[in-house]
């Protein structure tokens, strides 16, 4: 009898501690469940070489707005899921790019938002079309990007025909309503895929529009020495530079004229690497001021935009174009998850395709992409006055008046 009850005692036991483990068993998988897997996202730039300046800009600007997504609450439509960056470095070099891809789809990324220099995002924009890895470029200005035929392929901002000839344009507006004083150019380009398109667009289409081309000089990347670039513009005596290089080169260049007492009408730059920096603005503000450039740029008067700027620079940051193209490519690319709501490669994309978004800063309108090219997107026309950046035209976004032709 003291045996039967015993061996009752412990079968209750046994099947107690059965449905315990069991209820703990389905409690444990309830909590993974509620945990969504994280959406991993390929954040490519060069972060070392010569270009690394911007690049670490990119990364800084990408991860900002993840960490602000995710803090919101993540991928709404996918349980809460948070963006997870999976960082890559291109090391200023297209090839080190294409096997930072390779890694990125090896790691299962849902996408990729970079390279910032047009010839990287060349090359990393086919590199991820070999997996259907959607590529949102956030810089590179070269059209042959999105001009492949590539469905992976988004450029959020404009590409340099576009951006080429707002500036002509603009220049054209500027000159005539100063009475057309300047009539000659001299081009001052790097030799990669960004300013040799640049300046043979110039060179093509300034003619047209009434004015002498009298050199087009083409530097290296890098390049540590520009006077013998700079004597040759100081015997042409061209009435507007235009450069169209990256940071290092561009500062080292208006330096070097400021040097030889070289003083055209106009430093007017397209795309220029360092005339919309806010650190070339700081460090070097006898030759930053009065540069005119027509680049990238976002809406002033969008409260937004100015908080931004505000929480970049409390962080010890220069809210430069790298920063916020990359932000904002972020969002959008956040936004195509969540309407899709998945981060399947070919969803996303198809989410990308039809994207109207409408809730960034830029002066762009609703994202509307065709072939890739988001049509919406343009530049704006800047110039360094008093210590600040400020946008002169067009007069929808205008904080400031232009002065041209610039008196030294």
């Amino acid at each position: 009898m003291i045996i039967q009850q015993r061996r009752r005692k412990f079968l209750k036991q046994s099947a107690g501690l059965s449905a315990a483990a069991a209820a703990g068993t389905f409690g444990f998988q309830g909590i993974a469940g509620a945990q969504a897997a994280p959406i991993k996202v390929g954040v490519l730039h060069p972060v070392t070489g010569f270009v690394a300046y911007s690049g670490q800009l990119c990364r800084f600007g990408a991860q900002l707005a993840i960490d602000e997504i995710n803090a919101a609450g993540g991928i709404k439509s996918m349980g809460g899921a948070k963006l997870e960056a999976v960082l890559g470095d291109a090391q200023s070099k297209p090839e080190v790019g294409v096997s930072e891809v390779e890694k990125m789809n090896e790691a299962g990324v849902s996408a990729i938002v970079g390279s910032y220099a047009s010839a990287i995002c060349l090359a990393t924009t086919q590199a991820a079309a070999k997996y259907d890895i959607p590529h949102l470029v956030d810089v590179g200005v070269a059209d042959q990007i999105v001009e492949r035929g590539l469905k992976n392929t988004f450029r959020f901002g404009p590409g340099y025909k576009v951006i080429t000839e707002a500036a002509i344009n603009d220049l054209h507006i500027m000159n005539t309503l100063a009475r057309k004083p300047a009539k000659t150019v001299m081009v001052v380009h790097e030799e990669s895929l960004f300013g040799t398109g640049t300046a043979n667009l110039l060179a093509s289409q300034l003619p047209g529009m009434g004015y002498q081309v009298l050199e087009v000089a083409k530097h290296a990347n890098p390049t540590r020495d520009f006077n013998n670039i700079v004597l040759r513009m100081k015997a042409l005596n061209p009435d507007i530079v235009i450069p169209a290089n990256y940071y290092n080169e561009y500062v080292l260049l208006v330096r070097t004229m400021k040097q030889q007492n070289v003083r055209p009408m106009a430093i007017y730059s397209v795309l220029g690497g360092a005339a919309s920096s806010f650190k070339f603005v700081k460090e070097f503000p006898d030759v930053a001021n009065g540069v005119i450039d027509c680049n990238h740029w976002y809406n002033p008067k969008d409260k937004r935009a100015i908080a931004l700027r505000r929480k970049v620079e409390k962080l010890d940051q220069f809210y430069t174009y790298e920063v916020y193209l990359n932000y904002q490519s972020v969002y959008l690319l956040a936004d195509a998850i969540e309407r899709a709501g998945s981060a399947k490669r070919e969803a996303v994309i198809d989410a990308l395709a039809s994207s109207t978004w409408d809730k960034h800063f830029m002066p762009y309108g609703p994202t509307r992409f065709i072939n890739g090219q988001n049509q919406g997107a343009q530049a704006l026309v800047l110039q360094v006055l008093k210590g600040d950046i400020r946008v002169v035209l067009p007069n929808t976004y205008a904080e400031s008046e232009l002065v041209f032709p610039w008196k030294a």
